[in-house]
């Protein structure tokens, strides 16, 4: 195979399974189904919701272990708990939990901070944020914290300023984002996966080659792999392109990086050489078993 048919095939194995899909979406619609009866006494099991994180914005790959999802409620919910003495923010998470837990009474769900986490035996958690639908596009959602407090994200924007990128850059952003997921699994970077689509996504913004095809994939990671090396040390924080929501993560990653650059270069070196088993192995030791086998 030519480096456009191996990446190509690369990405459609880290593309999250039907049978994946399928599970999250049933899971997904039962959650939706309870809390919808809980606060709206409605059975729609469709309705006041929204998938953000990594599977809204499409660059989750399969083995995914974490669901983000809103769930829209009531403005007078909103109200009925903002009216308590004390942290209504806290008991607004734990309503939240209660109702779970009447349809899951042997799962693991945890109410705190700002979400109610549901731990699947299987290891897939879903992360659910309540949350108030505002006219400009935010939502407000509980923060427990510190006393208790409403704060505002913009998940919608973010979403919408990937798929742009996307559809500017010849669909090569999502791709991008699952690749650099691939390498961050195989070799245990702890940066947030977040920061990699955001770190993909800038990088993607000024790369010449953004509007080519998957025969251009090999360089799109070498240079990928340079531009998170060059980030520099010092930084700690983010903005998420769309949200503007504050990313802060102290990781040590720019070493990795510079091993997987190198190893890029390698695999390149062989490919020109038409040693094509020693560029399949140096690829998997960047991307790990995923990565296609000659």
């Amino acid at each position: 195979m030519n480096v456009a048919e191996v990446f190509k095939q690369f990405d459609n194995t880290l593309k999250v399974s039907l049978a994946t899909r399928t599970t999250i979406s049933a899971r997904h619609d039962r959650i939706v189904r309870i809390l919808n009866t809980k606060f709206r006494q409605s059975t729609n099991n469709i309705g006041n919701t929204l998938y953000v994180g990594s599977y809204g914005r499409g660059t989750a790959i399969e083995g995914i272990s974490d669901v983000d999802m809103l769930m829209i409620l009531p403005y007078s919910v909103q109200k009925q708990y903002d009216s308590y003495y004390g942290n209504g923010q806290s008991a607004l998470l734990q309503a939240v939990r209660s109702a779970l837990l009447g349809t899951y009474p042997n799962t693991n769900i945890k109410g705190d901070g700002q979400i109610v986490q549901v731990n699947f035996s299987d290891g897939t958690t879903f992360e659910i944020l309540p949350c108030f639908d505002n006219y400009n596009g935010s939502y407000d959602y509980p923060d427990s914290n510190d006393g208790g407090s409403w704060k505002q994200t913009y998940p919608k924007a973010e979403i919408e300023a990937f798929r742009k990128m996307n559809a500017d850059c010849n669909s090569n952003l999502y791709p991008l984002c699952r690749m650099a997921r691939a390498w961050k699994y195989s070799n245990n970077v702890s940066l947030k996966s977040c920061l990699l689509d955001l770190f993909a996504y800038r990088f993607l913004s000024g790369w010449r080659h953004k509007d080519e095809s998957y025969l251009y994939y090999d360089f799109m990671m070498r240079d990928y792999f340079e531009y998170l090396e060059d980030i520099p040390s010092t930084q700690y924080s983010w903005f998420m392109v769309g949200s503007n929501r504050l990313y802060t993560d102290y990781s040590s990653f720019q070493y990795k990086a510079k091993l997987a650059y190198n190893k890029t270069l390698e695999a390149i070196a062989y490919q020109d050489a038409n040693h094509d088993w020693s560029a399949h192995n140096k690829w998997r030791e960047v991307f790990g078993t995923s990565f296609p086998q000659v």
